[in-house]
């Protein structure tokens, strides 16, 4: 049996470094600058951190010390559909290059199974961007494994 994204990424360590390496790269971008830049939780990193790790098959550090995936997708909903499509491509964008930024290892197979994720969760974050969105109570952190969405 393979291991887990997580493992095969190199745990804690390496998802604190594509945190810090993404969190850089949307400081940089023009356009992603703007959210990334004023204020937020002073955590944000590790909070990013934990949250990856727990989706990619680590420990459940993120929901253990700050709740499930309602929390992150309320932060995000009502923001507009247009705008967020950009801001969506050059989130994936980032992510993608950060990974390379953090050193993660070059394994295709990784690499892909990143950026599988981040598409999907692109999406998730985008389909609550219309003004009226609701996100109902109780949606878990997602788990992704080498196949997709567990």
């Amino acid at each position: 049996m393979r291991p887990s994204i997580f493992e095969v990424a190199g745990r804690e360590p390496a998802f604190l470094a594509l945190a810090a390496a993404h969190h850089e790269r949307c400081l940089a971008d023009p356009e992603l600058n703007h959210p990334f830049s004023h204020g937020g939780q002073p955590d944000h990193v590790e909070r990013l951190a934990a949250y990856w790790a727990e989706v990619f098959g680590g420990p459940a550090n993120y929901t253990a010390k700050y709740g499930d995936h309602t929390a992150v997708l309320r932060i995000h909903a009502g923001e507009g559909g247009e705008v967020m499509e950009d801001f969506g491509r050059r989130f994936l964008a980032c992510f993608v290059a950060a990974a390379d930024d953090a050193g993660l290892p070059a394994d295709p197979e990784l690499r892909e199974a990143l950026r599988a994720y981040m598409v999907w969760a692109v999406a998730d974050v985008i389909s609550y961007s219309p003004k009226e969105s609701v996100v109902a109570d109780g949606r878990a952190v997602p788990r992704w494994t080498w196949d997709g969405p567990a």
